[in-house]
């Protein structure tokens, strides 16, 4: 039986690549040896030929980084990865257990000068996934550089004839996590317990099991903080206690429950690989999405005043009055935390000064820290805040009192049946829009960049919906917010009338 060849094109997720690293009964894997050491072949020549990085210089081989979370398949990966670079010549310092922003400072720190650097991870997926990322000093690989790493993703394509490249091991986190210490030291500069400026603070960290357990016992517990109560910090890729992801309400709950209990100042939540991390305040509420994004820019207008914060779509208009209200600007622009942090980049090189991008997932990228989305930095910032509002009797969470919250939110997720799946998502929308033009109440809001994002008022109250095509997934979703109880299963009951006639939808959902 003709078996059709494997098309690497398939692993791309993004700005990453994503595949399936571990046999289960559902699935076969993807990710497999010889597929993982292809990857690394095509990495190599994207050094070489799109990074211009001298990689065929035997006398001065090129020097790349390679670490991973806390998945089970990591090893594996990262042995065959290896295997790749060092038969293209590249020498390897092989870290060990890092989280990706760490691994892109491997590309700046003095002591290790990388010219490229990869981060074994799938982010919050299930166990059975694993993936890369890519990295040199200039930041993350774009969607078009996987493209280029992928098409050549072929040993045929190491045309330089080098010895092979040497490996060392180094302890990445440790150095990462000092530079966090000292930039927390700094920034709170408190001139009577310089070195532990978190004395008397009580914070419980849950890392979900993932890498980020270094942030409770490498930085917190140097600067005198109580993390007792802490959960999850031991690596465990079987994932055994929630999914370690900040957008994920059961996690969520996890650490609004450990923050109660134990009577804590602050709760602090990352996902595997910690480019991602959440709050949660004494009172055991969540700083997340919105809330989280508010926090974080009320710090960086403070210091920033007039700045531009960019964020994803789906943020409320609440979020918008706050922003404006201290004197910012938000740049509302589309969902993909490469797209945000693009966005930020460009509108600074444009003269447009922008402090932040960061999207409702909780990937916040501040331009002081290279435009990185680094859920450990986002912390240490919001911790040199709390430091001084302490001695104003307040706390992080006092930040945003002045943010008004929806009275109700939702989400409704549209499978797209269709094989071509982009037209007709695209069709949905615009047939979506001419209803809504012909609709009482609801209006379309222009200044809109993704989806179709409509106003509600008159009956369904004050609020707003978007309807945008998912990043990843054949799916249309559909955010809806508003400030009136029983609004939005109002909203959702009109709706039918539009959604049940999409046969190219199951509609269920609504």
């Amino acid at each position: 039986m003709y078996v059709p060849e494997f098309d690497l094109a398939s692993l791309q997720n993004g700005s990453d690549i994503r595949g399936i690293a571990l046999e289960t009964p559902e699935h076969e894997v993807t990710l497999t040896d010889e597929r993982v050491e292809k990857i690394a072949y095509g990495f190599a020549v994207w050094l070489k030929e799109v990074k211009k990085i001298v990689v065929e210089d035997e006398h001065a081989p090129a020097k790349v980084s390679v670490g991973h979370d806390s998945r089970l398949s990591a090893d594996r990966i990262k042995s065959i990865f290896i295997k790749g670079l060092t038969k293209a010549g590249i020498d390897v310092i092989d870290v060990g257990l890092s989280t990706t922003p760490a691994m892109f400072m491997s590309t700046q720190y003095e002591a290790y000068k990388c010219d490229g650097a990869v981060m074994i991870t799938a982010s919050h997926l299930p166990f059975e996934y694993n993936g890369l990322k890519f990295f040199t000093k200039d930041g993350g690989a774009e969607h078009e550089d996987i493209d280029f790493i992928l098409q050549q993703a072929d040993e045929e394509n190491i045309t330089w004839k080098n010895k092979e490249g040497n490996v060392t091991k180094a302890s990445l986190l440790n150095e990462y996590a000092k530079d966090l210490v000292n930039k927390i030291r700094l920034g709170i500069n408190d001139a009577k317990q310089y070195d532990q400026p978190l004395t008397g603070r009580h914070i419980v960290v849950d890392a979900g099991n993932g890498a980020g357990g270094f942030f409770a016992e490498k930085v917190l517990v140097p600067l005198g903080a109580d993390i007792s109560g802490s959960q999850y910090l031991n690596p465990d890729g079987h994932f055994p206690n929630h999914i370690p992801n900040p957008d994920n309400k059961e996690a969520m709950r996890s650490i609004q429950d450990a923050v109660i209990r134990h009577h804590a100042d602050m709760g602090v939540i990352f996902d595997t690989d910690v480019d991602r991390s959440a709050l949660v305040d004494s009172n055991g509420d969540t700083l997340n999405r919105n809330n989280l994004i508010a926090v974080i820019s009320a710090i960086l207008i403070k210091e920033n005043p007039g700045t531009t914060i960019v964020t994803s779509s789906a943020t409320s208009e609440h979020l918008k009055t706050f922003i404006t209200s201290l004197g910012g600007k938000q740049d509302r622009y589309i969902t993909g935390y490469r797209n945000v942090i693009n966005r930020g980049i460009q509108l600074n090189k444009e003269g447009t000064p922008t402090s932040l991008a960061i999207e409702t997932s909780g990937h916040a990228a501040l331009s002081e820290n290279y435009f990185l989305d680094d859920g450990a930095y986002l912390v240490a910032k919001i911790l040199m805040a709390d430091a001084g509002l302490k001695k104003e009797g307040k706390n992080f969470s006092d930040l945003i009192t002045s943010l008004k919250q929806p009275v109700e939110t939702d989400e409704v997720r549209f499978k797209i049946l269709s094989q071509d799946v982009q037209a007709t998502g695209q069709r949905v929308m615009e047939n979506f829009q001419a209803y809504i033009e012909t609709a009482t109440d609801l209006t379309v809001e222009p200044a809109n960049l993704e989806g179709v994002r409509v106003n509600t008022s008159g009956q369904y109250g004050i609020g707003w919906m978007l309807l945008r095509m998912s990043l990843h997934e054949p799916l249309l979703v559909l955010n809806l917010e508003s400030d009136q109880e029983g609004s939005i299963k109002l909203v959702r009951e009109k709706l039918k009338t539009f959604f049940y006639d999409q046969s190219v939808l199951d509609s269920s959902r609504l």
